[in-house]
């Protein structure tokens, strides 16, 4: 296996040398991870992985961050909240370190995925290999169209909207995704709730309404490509006014 060593703060993290950690010890670590440590994570977990992949075995803070698109103290301190140190200059174990991260986002857990709504997105999410390669395998379909009743998607035949209580709660769905129009996506909300789907990841453009205990996450496309938009505009102005105060392009300056 290749090995690749750096300069910069590391940690050398093996199996023999501290004891596993229990479970109740993992949950309330977890507890206290900041949310954006948590996204940070899952972006350090699918870079480590292919890592595991070109068969890396250890990997320095500066490597692992400058792929992750992070500085490394922000890393090392990421890290940090589930209980990576070690020492300077020598890296860190790679395939210990996605064990670590896989444990710390629940990856270990069985998860199970229901996709609501199947129409262009939905179909889509329906046949994305990336859920099942990743741990979350999609058990069920719901739609409220009859024609698609019965139909397979990505190989599981999709149900009607209101078999959802019952399919969740036998197929053990822990995720739901919600695809549907957006004068749908409450009363789907309330559906898979009442089936005991405690995280819902939604596509609608509405805000749901769900009890304390239920994680909403919500991807709204369209205010993903307005922030690009203020980005690609800024930019713009920006080197408008460089050209106005005589600094051209790569910094040339232009005389009058």
């Amino acid at each position: 296996m290749a090995d690749r060593r750096g300069q910069g703060d590391g940690v050398v993290t093996s199996p023999k040398a501290t004891a596993p950690e229990t479970t109740a010890e993992v949950r309330e670590r977890a507890r206290a991870i900041p949310e954006a440590a948590v996204a940070r994570l899952a972006v350090y977990l699918r870079v480590l992985s292919g890592m595991v992949e070109q068969q890396v075995t250890t990997i320095s803070s500066e490597e692992l961050a400058g792929a992750a698109g992070v500085n490394s103290a922000k890393l090392r301190k990421d890290l940090s909240y589930i209980g990576s140190y070690g020492t300077r200059g020598v890296g860190y174990d790679v395939e210990v370190l996605v064990s670590h991260i896989e444990r710390i986002l629940g990856l270990t857990r069985k998860h199970s995925v229901a996709v609501v709504g199947i129409g262009n997105l939905g179909h889509a999410l329906a046949n994305y290999g990336g859920f099942p390669s990743r741990g979350f395998p999609v058990a069920a379909l719901f739609d409220i169209d009859p024609d698609l009743t019965g139909v397979p998607v990505g190989g599981i035949p999709v149900d009607h909207i209101d078999d959802i209580t019952s399919v969740c709660a036998e197929r053990e769905v822990s995720i739901g995704v919600i695809a549907t129009p957006p004068q749908a996506a409450q009363a789907v909300c309330d559906r898979l709730v009442s089936a005991g789907v405690q995280c819902i990841l939604n596509f609608a453009p509405v805000v749901l309404q769900v009890p304390d205990y239920v994680e909403v996450r919500k991807v709204d496309l369209a205010v993903e490509m307005q922030i690009l938009s203020f980005h690609v505009a800024r930019r713009a102005d920006e080197a408008a006014g460089d050209v106005v105060n005589g600094v051209g392009v790569d910094g040339v300056v232009i005389r009058p």
